[in-house]
């Protein structure tokens, strides 16, 4: 039996974080952060004097190539606004991938706040929307049965994946011709940015009308995302943020840490090693003869535990036995975990898989046919 993490006295000095891959929000704030609270400004930000708060939004929209920078507190609120900031009257629509968190992780605030349906759309390549997806799903109609897509909301990275600028660039083309709305929720964009070569987060924002980014998911922040847009964008969305309860006061407590996880973890490449975990993570299962069922672009990993015979009831409980916090097939990495809590984890994995192989999950399920599938899976990689 493992122990969840060495004695320490401190949890700001080592991330309760560390063996912990159910999400990337799971990071925590570092003791630079702590030490930025001495200088935070206390000015009340609702009366826009937190001078901490306006000088990161003025960096971020700079960074993002955008007019102006919002703080909000969280990212289903940050894209609720854009959402909300984008549409008039209604009939409305707002279309986008079924896996997209406006879809499946935001408690219906869609139809609540904007009174806008959803169109989920399954993409053919199973990755990411194309523009064959949108043209084949959208609502550019006078047909009083139906609601107009009024948005077209993208997710980079979607499920760890990411979405390729050419195709979003393509995306936004057809949306500007038809007088369509974009709004990208680039929850981890900076994931998208950290593989090397890729584009810079002014390239992806300049094609959306809006863009909302979280920092307190892979930064290690404790709360809060910034949405970025025009002026006239923005000034809608923070009069809806007040009317949602999030006009907040000492701000700069908040976004002093968020300035010291976009310096100290984003700007400082730190995200890189994320990305470098999960290919270890990946690899560690291929050696046990398991598969992937997404691309391992950034820092998630999906595993196909049935495929290799593991129920989630076994995968859990050796998780909990070793001591490794995990959430499912999603293996979420991030900045704070380590070399060692990736050997726990294939610890986890060696484990899980012999007691699947014990009790005969793995032969019980499939024939001839399901043994060369998983053959030819595993060839792959």
């Amino acid at each position: 039996m493992y122990s969840t993490c060495a004695p320490r006295s401190n949890e700001w000095t080592r991330s309760p974080a560390e063996f912990d891959f159910r999400s990337d929000t799971v990071t925590s704030p570092t003791p630079s952060m702590l030490a930025a609270l001495s200088n935070a400004s206390l000015g009340d930000d609702v009366y826009q004097e937190s001078t901490t708060t306006n000088a990161l939004s003025t960096r971020i929209a700079k960074l993002f190539g955008k007019e102006v920078a919002l703080f909000v507190l969280s990212g289903t609120m940050g894209n609720q606004l854009c959402i909300r900031a984008l549409l008039e009257q209604p009939p409305y629509s707002v279309l986008c991938d079924h896996r997209a968190h406006i879809c499946t992780s935001e408690a219906g605030a869609t139809a609540l706040i904007s009174q806008a349906t959803i169109t989920p759309v399954i993409p053919r390549n199973g990755l990411y929307l194309t523009l064959e997806d949108v043209k084949k799903h959208v609502i550019i109609s006078d047909d009083i049965h139906y609601a107009p897509t009024k948005i077209i909301c993208l997710e980079n990275t979607i499920s760890g994946v990411i979405h390729p600028l050419d195709e979003i660039k393509r995306i936004c083309a057809f949306a500007r011709e038809h007088g369509i709305g974009v709004h990208l929720d680039g929850a981890r964009l900076w994931n998208a940015c950290s593989v090397p070569s890729s584009p810079s987060l002014a390239e992806y924002a300049r094609e959306a009308d809006s863009v909302s980014v979280c920092v307190s998911k892979s930064l290690g922040c404790p709360v809060g995302s910034f949405i970025v847009g025009s002026e006239k964008l923005v000034a809608k969305a923070t009069h809806m943020r007040k009317l949602l309860g999030g006009g907040i006061r000492q701000a700069g407590i908040l976004t002093a840490m968020a300035e010291v996880g976009l310096d100290e973890v984003y700007l400082a490449g730190r995200l890189e090693e994320s990305n470098v975990y999960a290919k270890q993570v990946e690899a560690a299962w291929v050696r046990c003869g398991g598969t992937v069922t997404l691309p391992v672009d950034t820092n998630a990993v999906w595993l196909d535990l049935e495929g290799r015979g593991v129920s989630l009831e076994i995968w859990q409980q050796v998780g909990e036995d070793i001591g490794v916090k995990l959430g499912g097939e999603r293996i979420m990495c991030h900045f704070q975990n380590s070399a060692e809590a990736v050997k726990r984890l294939e610890d986890v994995m060696k484990e899980a898989c012999r007691r699947a192989d014990t009790v005969g999950l793995g032969t019980e399920r499939g024939g001839e046919d399901e043994v060369a599938s998983k053959s030819y899976l595993r060839s792959k990689h």
